[in-house]
Parts: structure tokens; C-alpha cells; sequence
């Protein structure tokens, strides 16, 4: 692996040699709904801290995201009459990840995904509401968060402006590149680049990385992720493996690799993503031959492999009118609708040529969509669909990974003899997430889970650091 990201520019430096005058306690690395979310919660607890972005704003893998962020037992859900636990949550990670995903986190961030989104209700203003009209694979109970733009872009909008009111420092377009550490690989400094090429220094006593997968890492995704070396990347260019590499020039651990969110939706040509909620709901994926390949309502992780198994690596989501009026509710479906992704068809017919399959076969399969259990698939269908039917050419997109640094339940970095690292924290896209070592181990939201809760745990591990290491 090490040969994969050779091509980063994630460097360890010699602490010793550092020069640098400017000092911050924490340094965040990544300015995403981890990143943010750590800066907001270590303003609330009085420690400074700088936020170094490597993008002109603030946007990472979260604004590429639906933004819907799952949890329980929120003053949200409790408004909205909504019973859920804990323990339900966890149960349904563990269901999905199928006991695989790492059991001390899953109960960290189960447990603290609740407070972090009400404080950034409370104390920042973000106006969480939660999705009960549908549920997405996997989930026991209507814990969907989301801010009212229903988008990941709308999300982080909503933490940059409370960033900004609490007067946290971001600095954009400064990518990390070094780390500077001692002989016991405590990190003193960080130093990122400029635009105008320079590398500027800052002395720290704590970092977290909030900063990066590596499904922007071509050589690693084939390594590791063979199953979607060719398949469409919909993920953020960031995710370059940087953290992984720095953790592995410190001796840290690694962890379910195998890991990652696919996504079995993703509209072409028009690059978009297409709500799965369609498919919960009741609509169908179809191939190029005009049949079902797969019980839909599984899941949209593991859909992106079924989907590229297909005939030319695509196929297409087919839905009715009510299905139509239902999804124009999510504003991501109506820009991609607005973008020419949903084409329409007055009967099977038309259906059949603008998908290119036999009319006959096509036929036989929507005849087959009707209340009840499908029994070649197992799918629960409430309804048949009914003519006119609208249709979305999609393919099978990597996300997101959900391997990389292995932590504890407080995001320190961890050794390969399983001690922590003095001072090195990781959360989000740069650790490893719940989702076990697989993409049929991903739970809807298990991203933005592991991003918020994890930066919000990671704050105040950093506020702990700090106190022990004070004289």
C-alpha cells in the first residue's frame, strides 16, 4: 500500500526542526461536517482552535451528500412525537454491518450523535427536523435529521454561518501536507500550502484529522475496493488517502478497509444523485434486458455493485406518477430533474424502447410488481405501478470510504499495539467508520453519523488532552 500513495503529499517532518512563531491549541484538519462540527463544539468548551481547509470553502464530502444525519432520542424527534432508543440504533448498525462494525464505536456514536445535533440546535441554531414520511433501509424507527434545504450543501451552509457567528477560525485554501512529530510521534505543528504556493507552519498541542478518505485515490480504490476500480467516483477530488498516509509514517493501525459507501443511483449523464427514497417507496430498478436484478429496498450502498453488474454497468429507476409527486419533495430530485435526468414513457411500450429491452419482458416484469411478496427477490411491494411511468438512466457511484485510522471510543489514533498516540485525533471520512469491511455494511447515514458524532467526541478529547498535558 505503501507504493499507492506515494503520489500524496501528506508528510511527517522532524519536530525538532520546526519553525514556526504561531501557535493554536487544536488544529482541525478539514473543514466538513466533522471539521466544523469539533470547532463549534470546542468553542462552546472555551478552547481556541484553527480549522485548515484545502478548498476555497468549506464543502467536503457532506455537501456531496444528501445531509440527512441519523439519530436518536432528539429534541427533534421528541417534538415530532417520535419514539426511538439508543439501543434500536445500534441494534439496526450492527443488523446491516452484519456484527462486523467495531463495537466500541458504535456505541460512542450512537450515544452522542443525540446531544451533538441538539447543541448545534441549541447553541448554533441549526433547525433539525426529521424525515417520518418514509424510512430508509435498515432503520427501526424515523431518526432521519435534516436541516430544511434537505441537502448536504444546504447542511454545511448552516455550519459555516454558525462557524462564522462563533467566530471560529477557518482558513481555506490551506492544504495540509506536513505533520511535524517527535520521537514518540507527539505532533508539535502542522504545515499546509498556500495558493501562492508557500507553506506556511503553526505549532499546535492537539490535531484532528476531519479531512479524508481515499475513494479519490485511484491506485488505492483498485487495491482495496477492486469491485469499483471502474466505477464512477461522486465522492469530493480531497479524499486522496492523505490521513491514512500520515497514519501509516506514525505506526498507526488501519482498519476495515473493504469498507465504503457505493451508491446505486447516480443519474448519467447528468451526474447526479437520485433519492433512494424512490425506491423505498416503490420504485423499481430495471436492466437493459427489462428486468429486476435485485431487491431494491436493501439497500443503496450494495445497489452500486448490483447495478454495475448489469448490462453495460447501468439500469434504469422506473416509478409512476404518484412516485413522481412524492420525490419532487427533495430538492436534490428536482435539479436533477430540471437537468433532464427524468424521461417518460405513456405505456410499457414506450417504456420498453426507451429503455432498448423487449416489450414482453418488460411487461412479465411490472406485471410481477404487485402488493405482496415478489418471490423471486423477496421485496415487499405495497402497490403496482401504474401507467404513465417515468425513468431515470442510472449507474453504480463510489461515495465515500468508511475504512481507515483505526481509533478508540475517544477518536485517539491508535498504535499497531493498540496504544493511542499522544496526541492525534480522527474522525469522520479519515478513521474508520461502522460499517463493518464491506458496502453491504452501510447504514443509511453512517457517514454523517460517524462525521458529527465523532467530531463532537473528538472536542472534548481534544479539551482533555489539553488539561493533561497543561503544567
Amino acid at each position: 500500500m505503501t507504493a499507492s500513495l506515494a503520489h500524496t503529499r501528506a508528510h511527517i517532518c522532524p519536530a525538532s526542526d520546526l519553525q514556526a512563531e504561531d501557535h493554536t491549541p487544536v488544529v482541525i484538519v478539514g473543514a466538513g461536517a466533522c471539521g466544523l462540527t469539533a470547532a463549534l463544539a470546542l468553542h462552546r468548551l472555551g478552547v481556541q482552535c484553527v480549522v485548515l481547509e484545502r478548498d476555497a470553502f468549506a464543502a467536503g464530502s457532506t455537501a456531496l451528500s444528501s445531509g440527512f444525519v441519523p439519530a436518536p432520542c432528539t429534541q427533534a424527534q421528541k417534538a415530532q412525537g417520535i419514539h426511538d432508543s439508543v439501543s434500536w440504533l445500534a441494534a439496526d448498525i450492527q443488523v446491516k454491518a452484519h456484527g462486523q462494525a467495531a463495537p466500541h464505536l458504535v456505541q460512542a456514536y450512537v450515544q452522542h450523535i443525540g446531544p451533538a445535533l441538539d447543541a448545534l440546535a441549541e447553541h448554533h441554531g441549526l433547525p433539525w427536523q426529521v424525515l417520518d414520511n418514509f424510512l430508509y433501509p435498515g432503520h427501526s424507527a424515523h431518526r432521519m435529521h435534516a436541516v430544511p434545504e434537505k441537502t448536504g450543501a444546504g447542511l454545511m451552509s448552516r455550519l459555516q454561518a454558525a462557524a462564522d457567528a462563533a467566530g471560529v477560525v477557518v482558513l481555506t485554501q490551506a492544504q495540509v501536507t506536513e505533520l511535524w512529530a517527535d520521537d514518540v510521534q507527539r505532533i508539535h505543528g502542522v504545515g499546509f500550502l498556500r495558493p501562492d504556493g508557500q507553506t506556511e507552519r503553526i505549532r499546535c498541542d492537539a490535531v484532528l484529522l476531519a479531512c479524508n478518505g481515499f475513494g479519490g485515490a485511484t491506485a488505492m480504490v483498485k487495491d482495496l475496493l477492486p469491485e469499483m476500480a471502474e466505477a464512477t467516483y461522486a465522492g469530493h477530488v480531497g479524499n486522496d488517502g492523505s490521513a491514512i498516509a500520515w497514519g501509516q509514517q506514525l505506526g498507526a493501525r488501519l482498519a476495515d478497509l473493504g469498507a465504503y459507501q457505493g451508491h446505486g443511483s447516480w443519474a448519467v449523464p447528468q451526474g447526479a444523485l437520485i433519492s433512494w427514497a424512490l425506491m423505498m417507496e416503490g420504485g423499481v430498478q430495471i436492466n437493459a434486458q427489462g428486468q429486476r436484478f435485485h431487491d431494491e429496498t436493501q439497500g443503496y450502498s450494495e445497489a452500486a455493485v448490483h447495478v454495475l453488474a448489469q448490462p453495460g454497468g447501468v439500469a434504469w429507476n422506473v416509478f409512476d406518477d404518484a412516485l413522481l409527486t412524492f420525490a419532487q419533495d427533495f430538492p436534490d430530485f428536482v435539479a436533477a430533474q430540471g437537468a433532464g435526468a427524468v424521461q417518460h414513457a405513456g405505456d410499457v411500450a414506450a417504456l420498453a424502447q426507451l429503455i432498448g429491452c423487449p416489450p414482453d419482458v418488460l411487461q412479465a416484469t411490472l406485471n410481477a410488481v404487485q402488493a405482496g411478496i415478489d418471490p423471486v427477490t423477496g421485496r415487499s411491494f405495497k402497490r403496482a405501478l401504474q401507467a404513465p411511468f417515468h425513468a431515470i438512466k442510472v449507474t453504480g457511484a463510489l461515495f465515500h470510504t468508511q475504512g481507515g485510522l483505526d481509533i478508540d471510543a475517544q477518536t485517539r489514533v491508535l498504535r499497531e499495539d493498540g496504544t493511542p498516540l499522544p496526541n492525534l485525533l480522527a474522525a469522520g471520512g479519515a478513521a474508520r467508520g461502522v460499517s463493518g469491511q464491506a458496502v453491504w455494511g452501510y447504514l443509511s447515514g453512517n457517514g454523517l453519523l460517524s462525521a458529527i458524532a465523532g467530531g463532537h467526541i473528538a472536542a472534548h478529547t481534544a479539551q482533555q488532552l489539553l488539561k493533561d498535558s497543561a503544567p
